[in-house]
């Protein structure tokens, strides 16, 4: 346990100091590995992860789920998100910055990526906000919080990489993310009626739509809806019906998403042979970071479990006679202060190996367990001082500093903590749909 617990220092120190996380945990967890056992046996471990990675057709799920993202932001669908979300809450007080939290929603229900999310809906939403006089903080607090919902809200990447990491059913849980993810859309919106209500001058109205005008808009939007029911209706089952009799694998559903998402977009007109080299190579890109971390994460993973890190803190706890949830509380705090330094998916790929086989030892559900770290992931993205989707709004929008981003935050920062304590305690918020599968 002791060499477990140097070796996860010394991988927050390297990351501290800059070094990738993917070569950091792959390297500690190779020379831990290495000290437990032998050469030849760190060697031969890691080789046939190498192997078994880049072999595993599960695997093939995130390329294609990325595949459908960038298809969908290239396909235009977030204008017409964010155009309905307008018509229908754009006249109230306070009306873009939910229309935009809903739009974020809507777009996360295909796109599967926070960073995304927030970087699309930047470029939709900022621009219309700052036309009606909306003060920067709030505008750029409700795109970044917003944005958060793309890793919880089905298809999520990061779901499916907990479920590959902890052999959970991923199909579970995409379907126990709706109803958390549908509470923090409501608490997001919450957050903005706060904030206006303290300061009316941060978003104004807008101006109202009417009925033919929303309707309108929302003939818009049935490429979303469209999708959305074909991956996840197709995952559950709800197209095995005559005469189709379809049931989809989540790599299948996923494959059908990004092939749902190419003729949209060229329906549209938005692809051209640019376009196309453009999604493939950042599809690209992005699986082979996302496999050199995990193959990292899945290193490290063996070096901590033959280290016995996992069945040294059983041990401790059961020496200090700490309930379940008093262990709960503890790990979540780490969490939350490992948000602080870490970007999200490094944070869940690290101490997922840690504390998952010592939560289901406690006897608490493997698919709420991963919405529950999902949730504090988000909370992460908007936390100082590494809130990744803060400075991606940075670097997307240019003149708005960071501390005014994070000062605009806090309210969702408080609607999320509010949503985790909730999740937390009523454990069925997460299991209902899944219970019913």
């Amino acid at each position: 346990m002791i060499e477990a617990a140097i070796g996860f220092a010394i991988v927050l120190v390297l990351v501290l100091l800059r070094m990738p996380i993917a070569f950091a945990m792959g390297l500690v967890g190779m020379v831990g590995y290495m000290y437990e056992t032998s050469f030849r046996g760190a060697l031969s471990m890691v080789s046939r992860l190498i192997i078994d990675t880049s072999q595993d057709y599960g695997l093939s799920v995130i390329p294609l789920f990325i595949l459908m993202g960038l298809f969908v932001n290239k396909g235009g669908i977030s204008r017409e998100l964010y155009r309905v979300s307008f018509a229908f809450l754009g006249h109230l007080r306070g009306g873009l910055a939910m229309a935009t939290i809903v739009a974020c929603g809507g777009f996360a229900a295909i796109c599967g990526s926070s960073l995304a999310t927030a970087a699309t809906m930047s470029k939709v939403a900022m621009p219309e906000m700052r036309k009606y006089g909306y003060a920067d903080s709030l505008s750029t607090a409700s795109i970044a919080a917003g944005g958060t919902l793309g890793i919880l809200i089905p298809p999520s990447v990061i779901l499916v990489i907990y479920g590959l990491l902890t052999e959970t059913s991923i199909g579970k849980l995409f379907i126990a993310g709706i109803i958390p993810g549908i509470l923090g859309i409501v608490f997001y919106i919450f957050a903005v009626g706060y904030t206006v209500g303290r300061n009316p001058d941060a978003g104004p109205a807008g101006e109202r739509t009417d009925w033919k005008g929303r309707f309108a808009a929302l003939r818009g939007v049935w490429a979303v809806l469209l999708l959305f029911f074909l991956v996840i209706g197709g995952l559950y089952g709800v197209l095995n019906v005559w005469p189709i009799y379809l049931t989809f694998s989540p790599t299948e559903a996923a494959g059908m998403g990004a092939a749902g998402a190419f003729l949209i977009a060229l329906f549209r007109g938005n692809l051209n042979f640019k376009a196309v080299s453009e999604v493939l190579k950042e599809t690209a890109i992005t699986t082979a970071s996302l496999f050199s971390v995990l193959i990292g994460a899945w290193i490290f993973s063996n070096f901590v479990n033959i280290a016995g890190l996992t069945e040294g803190l059983r041990d401790m706890i059961a020496a200090l006679n700490l309930a379940p949830w008093m262990v709960m509380a503890i790990i979540l705090m780490i969490y939350i202060l490992l948000g602080m330094i870490f970007e999200s998916l490094s944070m869940l790929l690290l101490t997922v190996p840690i504390f998952f086989p010592l939560v289901i030892g406690l006897g608490f559900d493997p698919v709420w367990f991963g919405v529950v770290v999902v949730v504090v992931t988000e909370i992460s993205l908007i936390t100082p001082p590494v809130g990744l989707n803060v400075f991606i709004l940075k670097n997307v929008v240019g003149d708005v500093t960071t501390g005014t981003i994070f000062k605009g935050v806090t309210p969702f920062w408080v609607a999320d903590i509010i949503r985790l304590a909730l999740l937390v305690g009523i454990p069925a918020l997460s299991l209902f749909l899944p219970s019913q599968m």
